[in-house]
């Protein structure tokens, strides 16, 4: 049973040379490595990670690193949340080993020039509106992996068609990981955390729980065999008339393959993204 505690002292390496070095001596001295990727501006939600790393494996990596590849040129790169030292902080009280810190140039040294294109559960939803996204995710995650070379990746999921876009590129790429997804950490009037909530002014904070309000109607509706379409409308309506700005989409999908819903479908999710303000929220719940 893996030790719970927080270790003793906190590793932060920014170079692949030192990652290899340092995690080769706690693979050898501890056992099997968890790995949680983050952009960092860490909240519970990836401390939830990085604790459920802990129960679950001997030694806990995590990366910290906003990734350029994913974001648009009109997207947020720039204003991204910043805050290396306190998350690093907050890392060593959630039991983290290791705290890996590359720069862009570590990750994407000159001369790279490689993508992996994803289709499958990558297709529509957040591709509709942000086409480079996954491509950008999976090359940075693995990338990662083949760094870490992690027996454990945890993700949240918050980002649920992220984290299908992930289990079907190790799945594909024969990776020997373990991709465990960890239920989405919500505030205590249901709103998910992110990195972006800090974006809201204390108006559309009070507005933003109503985005998983809209979701568990249309769960009702679904679990009741109503008409799912004509719930997804009104809610939109109702997301407006509530003071959000603009529905990219809301949509109830096949859980396991994203598509629509078959008569094959065994489990499904209901996921959305919306703006409220200059914010964009993307949150999801199962069916």
């Amino acid at each position: 049973m893996p030790d719970a505690q927080s270790p003793a002292h906190l590793l932060t390496v920014s170079t692949l040379p030192d990652l290899r070095r340092e995690l080769a001596k706690l693979r050898k001295d501890k056992g099997k490595v968890g790995f949680v990727p983050t952009m960092g501006a860490l909240h519970d939600g990836h401390l939830t990670l990085v604790r459920h790393a802990r129960s679950v494996s001997d030694v806990v990596a995590v990366s910290i690193f906003v990734n350029p590849l994913q974001f648009a040129p009109t997207e947020d790169l720039d204003r991204y949340p910043r805050q290396e030292d306190a998350d690093i902080a907050l890392l060593k009280d959630a039991g983290c080993d290791l705290v890996y810190v590359p720069t862009p140039d570590v990750l994407y040294p000159k001369g790279f020039v490689s993508r992996i294109e994803m289709a499958g559960p990558a297709l529509g939803l957040e591709s509709d509106f942000r086409p480079q996204f996954f491509s950008g995710v999976a090359t940075v995650v693995s990338k990662l992996f083949n760094q870490v070379r992690p027996d454990i990746a945890i993700f949240g999921e918050k980002d649920f068609q992220q984290l299908a876009v992930i289990r079907a590129m190790v799945r594909d790429f024969d990776m020997a990981i373990d991709v465990v997804g960890h239920p989405t950490v919500r505030e205590q009037d249901g709103l998910a955390l992110s990195s972006r909530n800090a974006y809201l002014n204390a108006e559309e904070r009070v507005v933003a729980p109503k985005l998983h309000q809209a979701l568990q109607r249309i769960r009702t509706v679904a679990k009741d065999g109503g008409n799912t379409n004509r719930a997804i409308g009104e809610a939109c309506d109702d997301l407006i008339d509530a003071g959000f700005d603009k529905i990219d989409y809301i949509a109830l999908r096949d859980a396991d393959t994203l598509g629509e819903i078959t008569a094959d479908t065994k489990a499904a999710r209901v996921l959305a993204a919306v703006w409220l303000g200059t914010t964009r929220l993307i949150d999801n719940i199962a069916v």
